[in-house]
């Protein structure tokens, strides 16, 4: 069975939603598509390619204080397409897990490191540590940073599972569009931003077998209180519940 990146990560949000997408073809509504984002993707790989191509430092990563070049591999145009990603096939579970990457670097150790493109508009300081509140909870539009770090691990142990050798030390590239200019003039300035994160893969294999046991019941779960999709549907079912009493 093939398993995305995304879907294990659906898993990790609410094991109802993925349930209904992968058994019984119900999917969560899609958003709209991040087009200025991924226009800031696919010219960042451009740019890195330029170097890919020359085995050469890009600037950016040599200002960085990092000894890399991006990776030169035969196959990486197919580790960066969403429909094949890197795979590989899980023996425990008979999954087929793929993912696309956006970049991979290696450093002079011989070492690859999984990069992350990611486009922001923020004057704030840019973190991957999510806001919490005074009881502890997550803030809930910081949720995605989750998303992200397992992203990032996800990546991590795919290329690992390949059989390369992968620093546990991922980075995120961030294009960060700049607010402070006097005019538009159609163009919109950048700012790229390396955050390192250390990945924790100690989650991912329990998280397959958990998922292998999700699919094989016939009992959905239950809906997940974090979930906004689980919620949403909750609340209309207890109104139409009440009208029904009220007739």
């Amino acid at each position: 069975m093939p398993l995305s990146r995304s879907k294990v990560d659906l898993f990790l949000q609410c094991p109802r939603c993925f349930y209904l997408d992968r058994k019984l073809g119900i999917s969560p509504p899609g958003s709209a598509p991040y087009t200025l984002n991924n226009a800031v993707d696919a010219l960042l790989k451009r740019e890195f390619d330029g170097y890919r191509q020359k085995g050469e430092t890009h600037p950016f990563i040599k200002a960085s204080g990092i000894t890399a070049v991006p990776f030169a591999h035969p196959e990486i145009e197919n580790w960066r397409n969403n429909k094949i990603g890197i795979q590989h096939v899980h023996s425990a579970t008979k999954f087929c897990l793929y993912g696309a990457i956006d970049d991979c670097w290696q450093l002079s150790s011989g070492e690859l490191v999984i990069v992350d493109y990611k486009a922001k508009a923020t004057d704030k300081e840019i973190t991957l540590e999510p806001k919490r509140k005074k009881n502890g909870d997550m803030v809930k539009t910081d949720r995605y940073l989750i998303s992200y770090k397992n992203q990032m691990e996800f990546y991590q142990w795919l290329f690992m599972q390949n059989g390369f050798n992968v620093s546990k030390t991922g980075y995120f590239v961030f294009a960060n569009a700049l607010k402070d200019r006097e005019t538009f003039d159609d163009q919109l300035s950048f700012e790229k931003i390396l955050i390192a994160y250390q990945g924790d893969l100690s989650w991912i294999e329990p998280t397959l077998l958990d998922i292998r046991k999700c699919l094989e019941t016939d009992k959905i779960p239950e809906p997940t209180e974090t979930c906004d999709f689980c919620q949403y549907c909750l609340a209309i079912k207890q109104h139409l519940d009440r009208e029904v009493t009220c007739v």
